[in-house]
């Protein structure tokens, strides 16, 4: 489900420092796994979820409501980052055919659990579809066109060029991990060359329109061509670019400038919500500004969570205890198991629709569902977890090597 800020859909400006390097916040070359990085996943995992519900009180409480970008952003680039980080140290110490042989296994594990995923999908539509008597749900679910011809919609579902409602992450993510071993064999011989390749790329995308056709009409609703941006940048800070940047992201001007930002981003979205105030945006501004696409990730967006990501490093540190908490635990778990528990919060997501459409339930309802949610989520993540760190203690290493859900984070 899509708010006024994904309809509407951040670069920012940061000014030198002279903060000595051994003093930055930034995220450094992770040596151990970097909880940081689990912990902000899962809350995105968990945001995702929420936000696929209908708008209720609960998802006032998610990010894309009080500014430009959401979590899908947080996603994108933890994945870059991670990624990197596992199959970045495999290509130097393997060599590039080793490691992309395990990018490629890695791509083929998220395809299965796309097409089962999607398999999944159309069965629990058509099933509440069918015994609630009510076609409404295959038509908000995107799922009319397969109802009319499954035998083309079947083998454009395999082609990832048709997907239902809240199916178009992984995609975005196979295609993302596709180019990997060419963005990983072009930072080994110059990581600034790498990203800024990437955001030429990018500036070629929003002047050709450059972008991936969909299934049975339209484009992708994420174009990989613009996200790519994020998942570079996500894979530059991991070989170092952040190192590089600790001395801009410790200095006061960064932190006011960020602040700024983010401010004007809140007071900007406070007028999608409270249309009085709309007379105080400047028609000029908004001329310049909307409309603010989450499709090809709009510089606003980008800048928005660059804002958020510079004040986070810089007052979350790596050896915060908090990360050590058993409240943030459940968080942390479902980050360390990202593939698994987004597929689950998407089959969980149009439950709940179904649920609150059905017994047209209020707020008491909708904070049921959503906290049933994220405990079956977690309570799936401690399973994971378990499984992998005990029941199957032979496997574990070999897949932690390979595998960028298991080591530095995640992917």
């Amino acid at each position: 489900m899509t708010s006024v800020a994904d309809q509407i859909s951040a670069p920012l400006s940061a000014g030198a420092g002279v903060v000595p390097l051994a003093k930055a916040p930034a995220i450094a070359r992770p040596t151990e796994r970097e909880l940081r990085l689990d912990l902000f996943r899962g809350l995105a995992l968990w945001l995702i979820f929420i936000d696929h519900l209908p708008q209720n009180l609960l998802t006032w409480l998610t990010i894309r409501n009080y500014g430009f970008s959401d979590a899908t952003e947080i996603f994108i680039f933890i994945s870059g980052y991670t990624a990197s980080f596992v199959y970045g140290r495999a290509m130097r110490e393997a060599g590039f055919v080793v490691a992309t042989a395990r990018i490629l296994r890695r791509v083929w594990q998220i395809y299965v659990a796309h097409v089962f995923l999607f398999t999944i999908f159309l069965a629990e539509i058509s099933y509440v579809a069918t015994s609630f008597e009510n076609p409404l749900y295959t038509e908000e679910m995107g799922i009319m066109d397969f109802l009319k011809e499954p035998d083309v919609t079947i083998v454009q579902a395999l082609l990832l060029r048709f997907r239902p409602v809240n199916m178009d992450v992984l995609p975005l993510y196979i295609v993302l991990m596709l180019w990997l071993p060419f963005i990983l064999w072009l930072m080994r011989r110059s990581a600034d060359l790498t990203l800024g390749l990437s955001v030429l790329l990018y500036a070629a995308t929003w002047q050709f329109d450059l972008h991936f056709s969909a299934y049975p009409n339209g484009s992708w609703f994420f174009n990989p061509f613009a996200w790519q941006l994020l998942f570079v940048f996500g894979a530059w800070c991991a070989q170092g670019g952040a190192q590089r940047m600790s001395r801009i992201i410790a200095s006061p001007i960064t932190l006011w400038i960020c602040g700024a930002y983010l401010l004007f981003a809140f007071l900007v979205t406070l007028t999608w919500y409270v249309p009085q105030l709309g007379h105080l945006m400047p028609k000029r501004l908004e001329q310049w500004m909307y409309p603010i696409s989450k499709t090809d990730l709009d510089v606003l967006r980008f800048a928005h969570f660059l804002a958020l990501a510079a004040l986070t490093v810089r007052f979350l540190p790596r050896d915060w205890p908090g990360l050590k908490s058993p409240w943030l635990r459940p968080l942390i778990l479902c980050g360390q198991h990202s593939l698994e528990i987004f597929c689950l919060g998407v089959f969980l997501a149009f439950a709940g629709h179904f649920i609150l459409a059905e017994l047209s339930g209020g707020t008491g309802l909708h904070f049921v569902i959503s906290i049933s949610g994220i405990l079956i989520m977690s309570g799936a993540a401690w399973m994971f977890s378990w499984y992998k760190h005990s029941a199957d203690k032979s496997g574990r290493a070999k897949a932690a090597a390979g595998n960028a859900d298991l080591a530095g984070g995640g992917a």
